[in-house]
């Protein structure tokens, strides 16, 4: 008898992080793919613009993919689309607003016309290839068109939930499908991947709606301009930002180009709706009176460039906050950001602005379910085997446990890591080998250039600062042309450390006279006994180590 095929489930992105959501699944000669996202560099990758993940075992396998599926317009679920699909060109299959943020990023990177963008619905079952289906389902979560994802294969169902939480008064579209969810369970669902974010947090995600009240309360009477900061991809959020707005005769601008970006696509897609007259152009907002008008902002999280962060260090060119400004920072911080976040809170609070964030009001909801939310949709999956997805380790680690209080076996749940393969049938499932997976950094138009030793010397210059010593040599004479040269940058000023630098110039002249006496000397022992003797003096004079680049001219 012939050995049955098991599927391979093949997370290479999303697990042990928040971002970089990939997961490819793998039957016989065939792979579909779920999400494509990017990371935000972490603090310690200074340049880094974002990162991606590294799809070498995708690219070996590229004549097997079928087609990507999108659960949503998260850049975590999306940003990576772009780089994926200048290696493998496949179907990308999408609903309308997920496809609408796509091709506007796939516009930027020249790829709209090699790309075949397929729209789909809630609802819609597409048949992909010999032993793949794909489901679409209704969920809720902080973007518009947000679906989980049944994957009918040949050994059974995988439900993928995508990001999600209960809404049940969403502000645009329908609630999750929690009966479809219950039919498939009753079905008969192999494995559930469910999103771990809120796995700390009890009881249940707030509804939406409830920032809109918010809103409504802190517009009445307010005689202030008023800046909110928030997601750009909240489209939810901005609509009730607008609404609240306009109930309150207030004009709407919107500032930071991703903010700019999707109320434009929002709106020309009807996931927006703008009273005509409400929307006004950024330049516009000295005609009208402060408590006419309302800015939309990005900058959120404290991003170095973003609107928000140079309105509050009064580096933005076209508005600038005063003490007669309300601000709402409708957000909370991604893990990681708490520090930039409160820099740039403490900057509007020393302009004398009054600051509304979430630790004052409720201004902002999560988008991501929490515990009795996950718990329910175990109970409604039923699953057979259970796979936490979406979340840091201690994530993963906390919604196993979680599933184990509803029913699901530890030995049934598997927290997988970045790469790890799961092999699963209908009776079975057992991690079998990994496959390569990791960070691949994008730097400009960069992709993969920037690596660990290049991350290694930009810290290194960022912490220590540099020493350029230039030596120029008479070759013919082999002796040196004159004293050496010392260029300073981010480790002392040279006018005001005359001595450490006239020291640092007898050291490397005297390493360079000790070279020159011996016979066959090559530059690079030269260039390595310089920075070596260097470096041993201004450790024992300052106890820094800054970079040190010894420059060997010939005459």
């Amino acid at each position: 008898m012939a050995k049955t095929k098991k599927l391979r489930i093949i997370p290479i992105g999303g697990l042990d992080e928040i971002g970089k959501n990939l997961t490819a699944f793998e039957y016989s000669s065939e792979i579909v793919i779920i999400d494509c996202g990017m990371a935000f560099p972490d603090n310690d990758m200074p340049g880094v613009d974002m990162v991606i993940n590294d799809i070498t075992y995708l690219v070996k396998n590229a004549q097997k993919i079928k087609g990507i599926f999108l659960t949503h317009g998260h850049e975590d679920h999306i940003g990576g689309l772009p780089y994926f699909l200048k290696e493998i060109n496949v179907p990308v299959y999408g609903t309308r607003l997920t496809l609408g943020l796509v091709e506007h990023k796939l516009k930027e990177h020249n790829l709209v016309s090699r790309v075949s963008l397929k729209r789909t619905r809630v609802g819609d079952i597409v048949e992909v290839s010999k032993y793949f289906s794909v489901e679409f389902i209704a969920t809720n979560h902080s973007i518009a068109d947000s679906v989980a994802i049944a994957l009918r294969t040949p050994v059974g169902t995988i439900l993928h939930t995508g990001d999600w939480k209960i809404d049940t008064t969403p502000i645009v579209g329908e609630m999750i499908d929690l009966a479809r969810i219950g039919q498939l369970g009753n079905e008969g669902v192999l494995a559930l991947m469910s999103d771990s974010t809120n796995v700390e947090r009890a009881g249940y995600a707030m509804s939406e709606k409830s920032v809109g009240d918010t809103f409504d309360r802190i517009f009445k009477g307010c005689n202030k301009r008023i800046i909110v900061a928030t997601f750009a991809s909240n489209v939810h959020r901005v609509q009730q930002i607008i609404d609240a707005a306009a109930k309150n005769r207030r004009k709407v601008a919107v500032s930071g180009r991703s903010m700019e970006n999707i109320v434009e696509i929002s709106i020309l897609l009807g996931y927006m709706k703008v009273p005509e007259g409400v929307l006004i152009n950024i330049d516009s907002i000295k005609k009208y009176n402060p408590n006419q008008v309302v800015i939309i902002t990005t900058g959120s999280q404290g991003e170095p460039m973003s609107a928000l962060t140079r309105m509050a260090f009064s580096d933005h060119r076209k508005v600038e906050i005063t003490k007669d400004d309300l601000i709402i920072i409708s957000a909370s911080p991604i893990p990681g950001n708490e520090k930039p976040v409160s820099t740039v809170i403490n900057e509007l609070f020393k302009i004398g602005a009054e600051v509304i964030y979430k630790s004052l009001m409720d201004v902002h909801v999560s988008g991501h379910a929490c515990q009795e939310e996950l718990k329910l949709m175990l109970g409604l999956a039923k699953p057979k085997f259970f796979i936490p997805v979406h979340g840091e380790h201690r994530h993963l680690v906390l919604h196993k446990h979680l599933a184990a209080q509803v029913g699901v076996p530890e030995e049934r749940s598997f927290v997988l890591s970045n790469g790890t393969v799961l092999e699963i049938d209908a009776d079975s499932a057992k991690i079998s080998g990994t496959v390569p997976s990791g960070q691949v950094l994008v730097d400009g138009l960069g992709v993969g250039d920037v690596g660990n030793i290049v991350l290694r010397d930009r810290k290194h210059l960022a912490e220590d600062g540099l020493i350029i010593i230039v030596i120029t040599i008479d070759n013919d004479n082999r002796e040196m042309f004159s004293r050496p040269d010392v260029i300073s940058r981010g480790f002392v000023y040279v006018r005001e450390a005359e001595q450490l630098i006239d020291e640092v110039k007898n050291k490397a002249a005297a390493a360079v006279e000790d070279c020159l006496a011996r016979r066959n000397v090559d530059w690079t022992m030269m260039k390595n006994n310089v920075r070596s003797s260097v470096a041993r003096y201004i450790y024992e004079s300052t106890k820094r180590n800054p970079m040190i680049l010894p420059i060997i001219e010939e005459i």
